[in-house]
Protein backbone atom coordinates (compact mmCIF):
# COMPACT_ATOMS: atom_id res chain seq x y z
CA UNK A 1 0.00 0.00 0.00
CA UNK A 2 1.44 3.43 -0.91
CA UNK A 3 2.32 5.92 1.78
CA UNK A 4 -0.18 8.68 2.65
CA UNK A 5 0.50 11.98 0.88
CA UNK A 6 0.71 15.52 2.21
CA UNK A 7 0.96 19.15 1.21
CA UNK A 8 2.18 22.15 3.19
CA UNK A 9 0.61 25.59 2.91
CA UNK A 10 2.70 28.46 4.28
CA UNK A 11 0.65 31.61 4.92
CA UNK A 12 1.98 35.11 5.43
CA UNK A 13 2.91 38.30 3.62
CA UNK A 14 6.13 38.38 5.65
CA UNK A 15 7.35 35.26 3.82
CA UNK A 16 6.55 36.60 0.35
CA UNK A 17 8.26 39.92 1.02
CA UNK A 18 11.42 38.29 2.35
CA UNK A 19 11.05 39.85 5.80
CA UNK A 20 10.92 36.41 7.42
CA UNK A 21 12.96 33.41 6.35
CA UNK A 22 10.70 30.36 6.00
CA UNK A 23 11.90 27.24 7.77
CA UNK A 24 8.76 25.42 8.87
CA UNK A 25 8.30 23.56 5.59
CA UNK A 26 11.90 22.34 5.76
CA UNK A 27 11.39 21.08 9.30
CA UNK A 28 8.05 19.41 8.60
CA UNK A 29 9.34 17.77 5.42
CA UNK A 30 11.93 15.91 7.47
CA UNK A 31 9.40 14.87 10.08
CA UNK A 32 6.96 13.63 7.44
CA UNK A 33 9.69 11.57 5.77
CA UNK A 34 10.42 9.86 9.11
CA UNK A 35 6.69 9.26 9.65
CA UNK A 36 6.19 7.62 6.25
CA UNK A 37 4.01 10.43 4.86
CA UNK A 38 5.07 11.50 1.37
CA UNK A 39 5.25 15.27 0.93
CA UNK A 40 4.04 16.17 -2.58
CA UNK A 41 3.71 19.95 -2.59
CA UNK A 42 4.70 23.09 -0.70
CA UNK A 43 2.87 26.35 -1.45
CA UNK A 44 3.26 29.88 -0.06
CA UNK A 45 0.41 32.40 -0.15
CA UNK A 46 -0.13 35.85 1.31
CA UNK A 47 -2.66 37.10 3.82
CA UNK A 48 -5.55 37.18 1.35
CA UNK A 49 -8.73 35.46 2.50
CA UNK A 50 -9.95 34.22 -0.87
CA UNK A 51 -6.50 32.94 -1.83
CA UNK A 52 -6.18 30.95 1.39
CA UNK A 53 -9.67 29.47 0.97
CA UNK A 54 -8.90 28.36 -2.59
CA UNK A 55 -5.53 26.89 -1.65
CA UNK A 56 -6.95 24.96 1.31
CA UNK A 57 -9.72 23.49 -0.82
CA UNK A 58 -7.36 22.46 -3.60
CA UNK A 59 -4.57 21.05 -1.45
CA UNK A 60 -6.80 19.26 1.06
CA UNK A 61 -8.74 17.74 -1.81
CA UNK A 62 -5.62 16.49 -3.55
CA UNK A 63 -3.73 14.96 -0.63
CA UNK A 64 -4.34 12.79 2.40
CA UNK A 65 -3.13 15.56 4.72
CA UNK A 66 -2.69 19.32 4.52
CA UNK A 67 -0.54 21.16 7.05
CA UNK A 68 -0.72 24.95 7.32
CA UNK A 69 1.66 27.35 9.02
CA UNK A 70 0.94 30.93 10.01
CA UNK A 71 -1.90 33.35 10.54
CA UNK A 72 -3.55 32.08 13.73
CA UNK A 73 -2.37 34.80 16.10
CA UNK A 74 -4.11 37.75 17.73
CA UNK A 75 -3.88 40.54 15.15
CA UNK A 76 -6.13 41.73 12.32
CA UNK A 77 -4.08 40.00 9.62
CA UNK A 78 -4.32 36.59 11.32
CA UNK A 79 -7.09 35.28 9.05
CA UNK A 80 -6.17 31.63 8.59
CA UNK A 81 -8.78 30.22 10.96
CA UNK A 82 -11.61 32.08 9.23
CA UNK A 83 -10.38 31.06 5.78
CA UNK A 84 -10.02 27.39 6.74
CA UNK A 85 -13.48 27.42 8.29
CA UNK A 86 -14.93 28.75 5.04
CA UNK A 87 -12.98 26.22 2.99
CA UNK A 88 -14.60 23.40 4.98
CA UNK A 89 -18.03 25.05 5.21
CA UNK A 90 -17.85 25.35 9.00
CA UNK A 91 -19.02 28.07 11.36
CA UNK A 92 -16.36 29.69 13.53
CA UNK A 93 -16.48 31.36 16.92
CA UNK A 94 -14.89 31.43 20.38
CA UNK A 95 -14.88 27.89 21.73
CA UNK A 96 -15.06 27.33 25.46
CA UNK A 97 -12.29 24.74 25.73
CA UNK A 98 -9.88 26.95 23.78
CA UNK A 99 -10.94 30.01 25.80
CA UNK A 100 -10.35 28.14 29.07
CA UNK A 101 -6.86 27.08 28.00
CA UNK A 102 -5.91 30.66 27.17
CA UNK A 103 -7.56 32.13 30.27
CA UNK A 104 -5.60 29.79 32.54
CA UNK A 105 -2.36 30.53 30.69
CA UNK A 106 -2.64 34.29 31.05
CA UNK A 107 -3.95 34.11 34.63
CA UNK A 108 -0.89 32.09 35.64
CA UNK A 109 1.30 34.87 34.23
CA UNK A 110 -0.77 37.70 35.68
CA UNK A 111 -1.34 38.99 32.15
CA UNK A 112 -4.53 40.55 30.85
CA UNK A 113 -6.67 38.19 28.77
CA UNK A 114 -7.89 40.89 26.40
CA UNK A 115 -10.00 40.86 23.24
CA UNK A 116 -6.99 40.44 20.97
CA UNK A 117 -5.85 37.33 22.82
CA UNK A 118 -9.41 36.00 22.84
CA UNK A 119 -9.25 35.92 19.03
CA UNK A 120 -6.94 32.93 19.36
CA UNK A 121 -9.81 30.93 20.90
CA UNK A 122 -11.86 31.20 17.69
CA UNK A 123 -12.05 27.64 16.36
CA UNK A 124 -14.11 26.22 13.46
CA UNK A 125 -17.06 24.08 14.50
CA UNK A 126 -16.17 20.38 14.61
CA UNK A 127 -12.40 20.95 14.72
CA UNK A 128 -10.06 19.12 17.08
CA UNK A 129 -7.60 21.22 19.10
CA UNK A 130 -3.86 20.83 18.59
CA UNK A 131 -1.92 21.19 21.84
CA UNK A 132 0.50 24.09 22.12
CA UNK A 133 2.79 23.52 25.14
CA UNK A 134 4.83 26.63 24.34
CA UNK A 135 2.34 29.52 24.39
CA UNK A 136 -0.98 27.73 25.03
CA UNK A 137 -2.89 29.16 22.02
CA UNK A 138 -4.08 25.99 20.28
CA UNK A 139 -3.95 25.03 16.66
CA UNK A 140 -6.67 22.81 15.26
CA UNK A 141 -7.41 20.01 12.83
CA UNK A 142 -10.54 19.99 10.69
CA UNK A 143 -11.08 17.25 8.16
CA UNK A 144 -7.62 16.41 6.87
CA UNK A 145 -6.25 19.92 7.46
CA UNK A 146 -3.93 20.62 10.40
CA UNK A 147 -3.66 24.35 11.18
CA UNK A 148 -0.58 25.44 13.12
CA UNK A 149 1.30 28.55 14.18
CA UNK A 150 4.02 30.23 12.13
CA UNK A 151 6.50 30.84 14.98
CA UNK A 152 9.05 28.02 14.47
CA UNK A 153 9.29 26.86 18.09
CA UNK A 154 5.51 26.73 18.45
CA UNK A 155 5.09 25.13 15.03
CA UNK A 156 7.51 22.36 15.93
CA UNK A 157 5.72 21.71 19.22
CA UNK A 158 2.41 21.46 17.38
CA UNK A 159 3.91 19.06 14.84
CA UNK A 160 4.99 16.87 17.76
CA UNK A 161 1.39 16.96 19.01
CA UNK A 162 -0.15 16.06 15.64
CA UNK A 163 2.08 13.52 13.94
CA UNK A 164 1.82 10.66 16.46
CA UNK A 165 -1.92 10.53 15.85
CA UNK A 166 -1.64 10.17 12.08
CA UNK A 167 -1.29 6.90 10.22
CA UNK A 168 1.90 6.77 8.23
CA UNK A 169 3.62 4.31 5.98
CA UNK A 170 7.22 3.30 5.46
CA UNK A 171 9.82 5.93 6.41
CA UNK A 172 11.87 7.41 3.57
CA UNK A 173 15.50 6.25 3.56
CA UNK A 174 18.24 8.05 1.65
CA UNK A 175 21.93 7.64 0.89
CA UNK A 176 24.34 9.89 -1.00
CA UNK A 177 27.55 9.69 -3.01
CA UNK A 178 29.67 12.79 -3.69
CA UNK A 179 31.69 12.88 -6.89
CA UNK A 180 33.92 15.60 -8.36
CA UNK A 181 32.33 15.23 -11.77
CA UNK A 182 30.15 17.86 -13.50
CA UNK A 183 26.48 16.89 -13.53
CA UNK A 184 26.23 16.88 -17.33
CA UNK A 185 29.09 14.38 -17.61
CA UNK A 186 27.26 11.72 -15.62
CA UNK A 187 23.70 12.41 -16.75
CA UNK A 188 23.46 9.61 -19.33
CA UNK A 189 24.71 6.84 -17.05
CA UNK A 190 22.70 8.13 -14.11
CA UNK A 191 19.59 8.03 -16.28
CA UNK A 192 20.28 4.40 -17.16
CA UNK A 193 20.60 3.46 -13.47
CA UNK A 194 17.39 5.32 -12.65
CA UNK A 195 15.57 3.51 -15.45
CA UNK A 196 16.76 0.15 -14.16
CA UNK A 197 15.58 0.91 -10.60
CA UNK A 198 12.18 2.60 -11.01
CA UNK A 199 11.17 1.90 -7.40
CA UNK A 200 13.89 4.31 -6.24
CA UNK A 201 14.26 8.05 -6.63
CA UNK A 202 17.69 9.11 -7.90
CA UNK A 203 18.66 12.77 -7.84
CA UNK A 204 21.72 14.75 -8.83
CA UNK A 205 22.64 18.04 -7.16
CA UNK A 206 25.59 20.01 -8.59
CA UNK A 207 27.96 22.13 -6.50
CA UNK A 208 31.20 24.06 -6.85
CA UNK A 209 34.09 23.50 -4.42
CA UNK A 210 37.40 25.36 -4.74
CA UNK A 211 36.55 26.25 -8.32
CA UNK A 212 35.87 22.64 -9.34
CA UNK A 213 32.48 21.25 -10.34
CA UNK A 214 31.02 18.26 -8.53
CA UNK A 215 27.73 16.46 -8.01
CA UNK A 216 25.98 14.98 -5.02
CA UNK A 217 24.11 11.84 -6.06
CA UNK A 218 21.22 10.88 -3.80
CA UNK A 219 19.15 7.72 -3.83
CA UNK A 220 15.86 7.55 -1.90
CA UNK A 221 13.33 4.84 -1.22
CA UNK A 222 11.36 3.07 1.48
CA UNK A 223 13.24 -0.25 1.32
CA UNK A 224 16.66 0.07 3.01
CA UNK A 225 18.05 -2.93 1.12
CA UNK A 226 17.07 -1.43 -2.24
CA UNK A 227 18.52 1.95 -1.27
CA UNK A 228 21.79 0.21 -0.38
CA UNK A 229 21.69 -1.57 -3.72
CA UNK A 230 21.11 1.73 -5.50
CA UNK A 231 24.02 3.33 -3.66
CA UNK A 232 26.24 0.40 -4.65
CA UNK A 233 25.27 0.94 -8.29
CA UNK A 234 26.23 4.60 -8.03
CA UNK A 235 29.54 3.85 -6.37
CA UNK A 236 30.37 1.29 -9.05
CA UNK A 237 29.43 3.63 -11.87
CA UNK A 238 31.26 6.64 -10.44
CA UNK A 239 34.12 5.24 -8.34
CA UNK A 240 35.97 8.55 -7.90
CA UNK A 241 33.67 9.72 -5.09
CA UNK A 242 33.40 9.87 -1.34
Amino acid sequence: MPNPTAAILIIGDEILTGRTREGNAHYLAGELAKAGIDLREVRIVGDVHATIVAAVRELSGGHDHLFTSGGIGSTHDDITADAVAEAFGAEIGVREDARAILAAHYAARNTEFNAARLRMARIPEGARLIENPVSAAPGFSIGNCHVMAGVPGIFQAMVASVLPGLSGGLPLVSASWRVMVPEASLAAELGQIAGAMPDLSLGSYPFVADGAYGTNLVVRGTDPARVAEGLARLRAAFPEGD
